[in-house]
């Protein structure tokens, strides 16, 4: 059922919170980012770039880079900047 999707712990913060959640992964990273800032209300400047770190390793992923191609994978603790 969740073959395209798997499942990670974003912590967004500037709201100092942790959202589980599903993300697909064919989408690129830059995209599945404004798309989380939309889901929360706008919460980050939209002129300003948003970034997904990994909270274990501390790599900053590329915006451009396919979510399938990077290291994340189910349990994925990310932190959303």
């Amino acid at each position: 059922m969740y073959e395209n999707k798997i499942l990670v712990n974003i912590y967004i913060l500037s709201l100092s919170k942790n959202y589980e959640m599903y993300i697909p992964v064919n989408e690129k990273v830059g995209h599945l980012a404004n798309l989380l800032n939309i889901i929360l209300n706008d919460c980050f400047d939209s002129s300003k770039s948003i970034v997904l770190l990994n909270v274990d390793s501390g790599k900053c992923y590329e915006n451009n880079s396919l979510v399938r191609d990077t290291d994340i994978v189910n349990g994925t603790k990310l932190v959303l900047i």
